[in-house]
């Protein structure tokens, strides 16, 4: 019933920006948060960031700080991570999330999009 649709990944060189979108798409959906995992084969799936649309709070990974900023329309259950000076070690694939509810519904529940590759290398 919930699907979460990734957009811009890419290759991009050191230095380089990204920007990824996640939108949610369904009837009356209502989310609470999203945000974005990564996965690498030298790493386990690690929190990258995320929004809480509830006073806007936004967390970062530590790795990404200062580089990378999400941001979105909580009434489009739209999100979108600006990536900015890109690391080799930014490589990954990510897996936006969302913690989301029907309109008539009182419990949300969290759906996986089905992952954007980026990749940093010159």
């Amino acid at each position: 019933q919930v699907q979460l649709v990734e957009s811009g990944g890419g290759l991009v060189q050191p230095g380089g920006s990204l920007r990824l979108a996640c939108t949610a798409s369904g009837r009356s959906l209502i989310s609470y948060a999203m945000g974005w995992f990564r996965q690498s084969p030298e790493k386990a799936r690690e929190f990258v960031a995320g929004i809480i649309w509830s006073g806007g709070t936004t967390r970062y990974a530590d790795s990404v700080k200062g580089r990378f900023t999400i941001s979105g329309d909580d009434a489009r259950n739209t999100v979108y991570l600006q990536m900015n000076s890109l690391k080799p070690e930014d490589t990954a694939v990510y897996y936006c999330y969302g913690l989301i509810r029907g309109r008539f519904r009182y419990n949300y529940e969290a759906y996986w999009g089905q992952g954007t590759q980026v990749t940093v290398s010159s």
